[in-house]
């Protein structure tokens, strides 16, 4: 599991760069910008709220199943007002789903504010999960007692046509799992474009601007939306006075977390600590953004060697007026971490540091196949009261898996059985259903299932069907009798009729049970 950064922001800060601080100014703002691509959903609000530039949501389009709750603070501002928790200890996640573009990438961001609003005096402790990657524990009881609001950050790529953020308990979750805000935001198709993202999500542990004080920065200073917090030490600080274009550094940052930077006298190495947490041994992406804050000239350069924890990052940088960006994609990092800036000796000027991001790598928690994945959502739809944890990856995590999924441990994971008999379940079967091709078994005895017994031919690894005590009707499908080692077939107790096909009747092996129906 990536490490568990909890960021906390002030109740004021309101998830956005320009922000009103209560609910009369949120009512009245009018958006100055147009929104960032993406989706902005207010967990448990029952209307629209404009904040800033960003429109808010009602989340009740990307999930089925919690409780909207309100937070009984005074002045909150909207988008901590409210928000939704999930009670059902049955369920083993808790699941959005959110429309995306097959192969883009986005910045998923989670936010939390707690508020007692289940009248106790910790909140719950509890897991998240994107698209079946576990992705971190959230531990809010910190922001809690400094009556903050905490946020997670991860950037990845969508593998279907949605990206699913899920909640689940652990051993030790004590009340109902709950989420404030969630954000899915469109990046462009370069950035941060060196990480492999069919096999590794980046989650956030750090994005700063060096040198700056005071707020915040996000949007619309960063058209994504991303927040760069401010960062200083005891070395010296300056601000830049030429004109700074973020289309001219990779990832593209915006200007104002460049305008300020760290910085030493001519001649002297500037050390960083940064970032300003001790780091777990683990894999990070770290970018590096440099930018020289004098008027262009060719006759004045600042010129430096970077190094982190005593090993070269990037030798004789030239950080110029347009400015430098410099990466590692995978870098082991453990405890505090330095950053050393070693001046060229004819260097005229000391070195500078303008701002840095830091992201864990973290593998992709495996894949459920996705014809099978696309099969399971349609049988879920198919379902008018599927059971409550039916949202997500079927398969993954394999201890969140869908109630009732049996899955293989093969790559890509694949569906293998299917198991809720006597559920209450209504509603039909889809014809996608014959695309779980990996299938075992079926158990949906005793259940409220209607319509006609769908084509089964492609199952060839079927070895039992189980659609008693239903409500099935018209013929039997003659398909199941192509089905090579299928050796339980129960269809007893439905509304079936017409003739038994010749091929079922002679199948060797077969144990059949048809009693209860109008067949011949």
């Amino acid at each position: 599991m990536p490490l568990p950064i909890a960021f906390l922001l002030p109740l004021f800060f309101l998830l956005a760069a320009t922000v009103p601080s209560s609910r009369a100014d949120a009512a009245d703002a009018a958006p100055a910008v147009p929104q960032p691509r993406g989706f902005y959903i207010n967990c448990g609000a029952d209307k629209e709220v404009q904040v800033g530039s960003i429109k808010w949501v009602p989340d009740a389009g990307f999930i089925a199943v919690g409780n909207a709750s309100a937070v009984n603070k005074p002045a909150i501002l909207p988008v901590l007002a409210t928000l939704r928790h999930f009670p059902d200890a049955t369920a083993r996640k808790y699941c959005y789903t959110v429309p995306a573009v097959k192969g883009s990438r986005y910045l998923v961001r989670t936010t939390y504010f707690y508020g007692g609003f289940d009248g106790g005096a910790e909140p719950p402790v509890f897991d998240q999960i994107v698209d079946g990657t576990l992705w971190s524990a959230v531990n809010t009881a910190d922001s809690a007692r400094r009556g903050m609001s905490t946020y997670f950050e991860m950037v990845a790529q969508a593998q279907g046509k949605s990206m699913s953020v899920c909640l689940a308990r652990r051993p030790d979750t004590r009340s109902s799992p709950f989420i404030s805000a969630l954000e899915l935001v469109d990046l462009e198709d370069s950035m941060y474009n060196t990480t492999d993202f069919d096999k590794y999500v980046l989650s956030t542990v750090t994005r700063s601007a060096m040198g700056a004080q005071g707020e915040i920065i996000s949007y619309p200073d960063d058209q994504y939306n991303r927040y760069w917090a401010p960062f200083t030490d005891g070395n010296p600080t300056t601000e830049s006075h030429s004109p700074i274009a973020p289309a001219d550094f990779w990832n593209l940052p915006p200007a104002r977390a460049l305008k300020g930077a760290i910085t030493t006298s001519r001649g002297k190495k500037l050390t960083v600590q940064w970032p300003p947490l001790e780091l777990p041994f683990a894999s990070y992406y770290v970018a590096l953004y440099f930018q020289d804050p004098r008027t262009a000239s060719p006759y004045s350069w600042r010129v430096f060697d970077v190094s982190l924890n005593g090993k070269d990052f990037f030798r004789g940088l030239n950080a110029t007026a347009a400015g430098v960006m410099v990466y590692s994609n995978t870098i082991q990092l453990a405890g505090k971490t330095e950053i050393l800036l070693t001046p060229n000796g004819t260097c005229p000027v000391g070195p500078l540091i303008n701002a840095a991001e830091i992201y864990q790598i973290v593998p992709v928690g495996g894949r459920t196949a996705t014809s099978d994945v696309g099969a399971m959502e349609d049988l879920a739809r198919s379902l008018k009261n599927p059971p409550p944890d039916w949202a997500g990856d079927p398969c993954l995590p394999r201890q969140n898996s869908w109630t009732g999924v049996g899955c293989s441990d093969d790559s890509p994971v694949r569906v293998l059985s299917l198991d809720l008999k006597n559920r209450g379940l209504s509603g039909s079967l889809p014809d996608s259903i014959g695309n779980l091709t990996g299938m075992n078994t079926i158990s949906l005895s005793g259940n409220k299932l209607s319509g006609p017994i769908p084509d089964f031919s492609s199952m060839q690894t079927l070895t039992a069907l189980h659609l008693d005590g239903n409500q099935f009707s018209g013929p039997i499908n003659p398909s199941l009798g192509n089905l090579t080692n299928l050796k339980e077939l129960f269809l007893n107790n439905n509304n079936l009729s017409g003739l038994i096909p010749p091929s079922l009747k002679t199948k060797p092996g077969l144990v059949m049970r048809t009693e209860g129906n109008k067949l011949q």
